[in-house]
C-alpha cells in the first residue's frame, strides 16, 4: 500500500495526482516554472484545492502558460480574464499574472531564465525529513531571500510564504513526510 502526505492521503484524484506526480519533484522547465508562479500566486488566501480545481480552465485563459503570449496581453485580455468565473478574478493576482509573464520576457531578452535566477538561489535540491505535515513550514529564511531576490527582478504578488510554496511546487524543496512513498520517486 502506498502511503501519502497526510494533505494528500484522503484527498480527490486531482489532488492525490498532484501529489505523487508533481509536488516536491523537480522540474525547471520554464512553462512549467511560470505555471506554478501564477497557480501559487493564484492561491495566496486560497486552497490549493481551489487552485487545482481551476487548472486546466488557468492553462487554457493563460495561453498555455506561453509567457510570450501572456506578455502581450492588453486591457480587454485582462477584462476577459476578469469576467471569467472559471478563474480567481482578483485584478491583483490577475495583474500579477501577466506583468510576471513580462518579467519573464526580460529575463529572457537578457539572456537569463527563471531556472537559472532559481537554482543561482537554491543551487541544490533541498530534502527536507519531516516526520508530520506539522513539521513543514510554511516560510524560511531561504524562501524570504528568494522572495526579495524576485521582488528585485520585477516580480509581483511573491512574499516569503507563496515563494516557499513555489520552490515545493517546482521541486527545489522536497517536503514529503519521511513515510511518504513518494517521497524519492
Amino acid at each position: 500500500m502506498l502511503n501519502r502526505c497526510a494533505w494528500a492521503d484522503r484527498a480527490e484524484l486531482r489532488y492525490q495526482q498532484y501529489h505523487d506526480q508533481e509536488w516536491g519533484k523537480l522540474n525547471l522547465d520554464e512553462r512549467y516554472l511560470y505555471e506554478m508562479l501564477v497557480l501559487e500566486t493564484a492561491q495566496a488566501g486560497l486552497s490549493w484545492r481551489t487552485v487545482l480545481q481551476k487548472r486546466a480552465h488557468y492553462r487554457q485563459a493563460f495561453a498555455n502558460f506561453d509567457v510570450n503570449q501572456v506578455a502581450k496581453f492588453g486591457a480587454s485580455d485582462y477584462q476577459r480574464l476578469m469576467q471569467d468565473p472559471g478563474l480567481i478574478r482578483n485584478r491583483l493576482k490577475i495583474k500579477a499574472a501577466i506583468h510576471n509573464a513580462q518579467v519573464v520576457v526580460r529575463l529572457h531578452q537578457n539572456h537569463e531564465t527563471l531556472a537559472g535566477l532559481l537554482q543561482a538561489l537554491v543551487p541544490k535540491v533541498i530534502v527536507n525529513h519531516p516526520q508530520t505535515i506539522a513539521e513543514v513550514p510554511t516560510q524560511t529564511p531561504l524562501s524570504a531571500q528568494v522572495a526579495r531576490a524576485m521582488q528585485q527582478r520585477g516580480f509581483k504578488f511573491i512574499g516569503p510564504t507563496t515563494s516557499y510554496a513555489y520552490l515545493q511546487a517546482v521541486g527545489l524543496i522536497n517536503d514529503h513526510i519521511e513515510t511518504c512513498s513518494f517521497k524519492y520517486r
